[in-house]
């Protein structure tokens, strides 16, 4: 388990280091909801969750993060963004874009294979996921508007937000009742 902890940890780290490379610092600080939350809740819940118990909150939350991933890119997201934070919006092919992708992105979808093989470090990315799609995506709801002109009005990325975030936390409800059963 010591290993898988380090491991966790310097993972978490990598991936705010990109979102710091890619976004600025008060992105990466909202990003810290996800992969620091979902840390915490790994340590607290540690064991291997059956994946067969969170596949369907997983697959429904994936499924619409990419609607939301859309929304946010036909919405100008990142440009308004950029207008909040006076972080310029990054380059796709970046660097650290594509470390940032591919070590969140990566890990959640390694996430099935990894908790149905019973590893503990596929629960740890389970509740990153889980995490980042139910704590940190609500900033389109209850941060990012308090910053313009209008806190009111919609901002890029809420519809969806709104259809995510609960089926985030039932992944989460999932998962917690999921461990408790397991420890018993």
């Amino acid at each position: 388990m010591k290993f898988e902890v380090i491991f966790a940890v310097a993972y978490s780290a990598a991936v705010l280091l990109a979102g710091y490379l890619s976004l600025g610092f008060w992105t990466m600080l909202i990003l810290t909801s996800g992969f620091v939350g979902g840390l915490i809740l790994w340590l607290i819940f540690p064991d291997p969750v059956e994946f067969a118990r969170v596949k369907w909150p997983f697959w429904s939350a994936f499924a619409l993060f990419v609607v939301h991933r859309i929304e946010e890119y036909v919405s100008g997201f990142f440009g308004r963004l950029a207008d909040i934070t006076g972080a310029a919006t990054p380059e796709v092919a970046s660097i650290p874009v594509i470390a940032m992708v591919l070590l969140s992105i990566g890990g959640w979808l390694a996430a099935p294979l990894l908790a149905a093989r019973k590893m503990r470090i596929g629960t740890y990315f389970l509740w990153t996921f889980f995490c980042a799609m139910g704590v940190t995506e609500l900033a389109h709801l209850v941060v990012f508007p308090f910053f313009t002109d209008t806190p009111i009005a919609y901002f890029p990325g809420m519809a969806s937000v709104i259809f995510l975030a609960p089926v985030a936390w039932w992944g989460m409800a999932r998962m917690a009742v999921g461990a408790r059963k397991t420890a018993v």
